[in-house]
């Protein structure tokens, strides 16, 4: 008889300004949910969830912390340890790029040496139909992709709105995790359910194929 193999657990920290969408990034991957107008994340929030990709099951735990200045200096408690980083900025505002580039410089100078980075520029659905003239996208793909290579980070545009690329994020990153990662045994657990979701169950109940993210 044949066992399905364990998950790999990878401690995972989105990093970015205030606003630039990276609760809903996690919420669109972990209950395929978008909301309009979500209140700013207070210090932190915890999620999990499962992706399957080949014959691999990567159990995310996934710490989105707040954006607002007043909490930058509790990061390092989220990203210690981490195996994974997703640093989030909005196409629309070049102030949040610039806020990129400093969470890419800290994880790179404080966080583990081997963690995996992506680079996220959020709000595509915002530029998508835009004419040239008008369009509000300030951060070019070619910026985002120039900073993704100068610091060998993953690189994506996504919307939570729509969906768009947001399961790519999460998969991608899976993929540059190394079979034996696991998480961290000094990783930051709550030892009650306070602030806890766990939504790791499937809420159209849709069949997925391999690769595909449980969300």
């Amino acid at each position: 008889m044949s066992f399905p193999n364990p998950a790999t657990s990878v401690k995972l920290v989105l990093l970015g300004e205030a606003a630039v969408g990276k609760s809903s990034l996690v919420l669109r991957f972990v209950s395929n949910d978008f909301q309009e107008n979500k209140e700013p994340t207070i210090g932190a929030a915890f999620l999990t969830q499962k992706c399957t990709i080949g014959e691999r099951t990567i159990k995310y735990e996934i710490w989105d912390t707040a954006g607002q200045e007043r909490f930058a200096s509790l990061a390092p408690m989220y990203y210690r340890n981490a195996q994974a980083a997703i640093v989030v900025y909005d196409i629309t505002k070049p102030a949040s790029f610039i806020k990129a580039r400093h969470w890419v410089k800290e994880l790179h100078e404080q966080a583990s040496k081997d963690i995996t980075i992506a680079l996220v520029g959020n709000k595509y659905d915002l530029v998508e139909d835009d004419t040239e003239e008008e369009s509000l996208r300030k951060v070019s793909v070619e910026e985002g992709k120039g900073l993704a290579e100068e610091e060998g980070l993953l690189f994506f545009e996504t919307s939570a709105k729509t969906s768009y690329n947001v399961n790519d994020v999460f998969i991608g990153i899976g993929s540059k995790i190394p079979e034996a990662a696991s998480a961290g045994p000094n990783q930051i657990h709550q030892t009650n359910n306070d602030g806890r979701i766990d939504l790791t169950s499937d809420p159209n109940n849709r069949p997925r194929a391999a690769g595909d993210c449980a969300c």
